[in-house]
């Protein structure tokens, strides 16, 4: 069996093109193989949100703004009626004002007319009063030259009895008693002069018992020149009072 020979240097193998030669047709370069060089690792593709799904518009806002527009249309509306029935009833007030006005002069004077005098028995709550005398222009009272007081104006004595028609004791003081001059300016009395005054049953404070009847003078310090025109009699300081002339 006969073996190939190997070539000797400088010759190429058989069915090999010899140096210089171009090689056959279809066959490669008598070199090594090129491997291709990888590319760099291709980068990763960027992150992505999500897709959101599109938000649904409010609806509250609308309604809100019209339910204000409402509410500004019935406020004008209702104001414009208000100012209406205002007027009306400002009319209507100030008419019936003046007629309670003229209504209240007549009924003062009605009531003056009909108001009692001196000697005249009149009743308060559970007490009688009759005022039995009025003296004026005093300047000082008291019992003695070292008890007496000295008047601003002048003193008015007011003198009355009071009788407890009731079935228990009730308290009686002349302090709730208003002297009122024809000015129509109120006197409250004046407790000191009382005091110096003497003659009196009661000169600041005292219980009546049921039945009894007692003398009281109350004493005001007026000025020189005031008139009294009436009394105003006082159960007690809540009383509604009964009111007697003077004149």
């Amino acid at each position: 069996m006969t073996h190939p020979q190997n070539p000797q240097a400088g010759q190429a193998y058989p069915g090999q093109p010899q140096a210089g030669q171009a090689p056959y047709p279809g066959q490669p370069y008598a070199q090594q193989p090129q491997y291709g060089v990888p590319g760099p690792y291709g980068a990763p593709p960027a992150y992505q949100a999500p897709i959101q799904p599109p938000k649904k518009k409010k609806k509250w806002p609308w309604i809100v703004g019209i339910l204000v527009a409402l509410i500004v249309i019935i406020a004008a509306v209702a104001g414009g009626g208000d100012d209406s029935s205002d007027k009306t009833a400002s009319s209507g007030s100030s008419n019936s004002g003046e007629q309670a006005d003229s209504g209240g002069d007549n009924g003062d004077k009605k009531a003056d007319e009909q108001a009692a005098g001196l000697n005249t028995p009149v009743r308060d709550g559970k007490f009688e009063f009759v005022v039995t005398n009025v003296e004026s222009g005093l300047s000082s009272v008291g019992d003695n030259e070292f008890l007496t007081a000295e008047a601003q104006g002048q003193f008015v004595v007011v003198t009355m009895t009071v009788n407890n028609t009731s079935k228990e004791p009730k308290d009686f003081s002349p302090t709730n008693q208003k002297l009122v001059d024809t000015e129509g300016r109120s006197f409250e009395p004046d407790t000191t002069a009382q005091i110096y005054l003497g003659g009196s049953d009661i000169p600041v404070w005292d219980n009546i018992n049921p039945g009894n009847t007692v003398e009281v003078k109350v004493v005001y310090d007026m000025p020189v020149d005031a008139k009294p025109a009436s009394i105003e009699l006082h159960d007690s300081m809540f009383s509604g009072g009964v009111k007697v002339n003077l004149g």
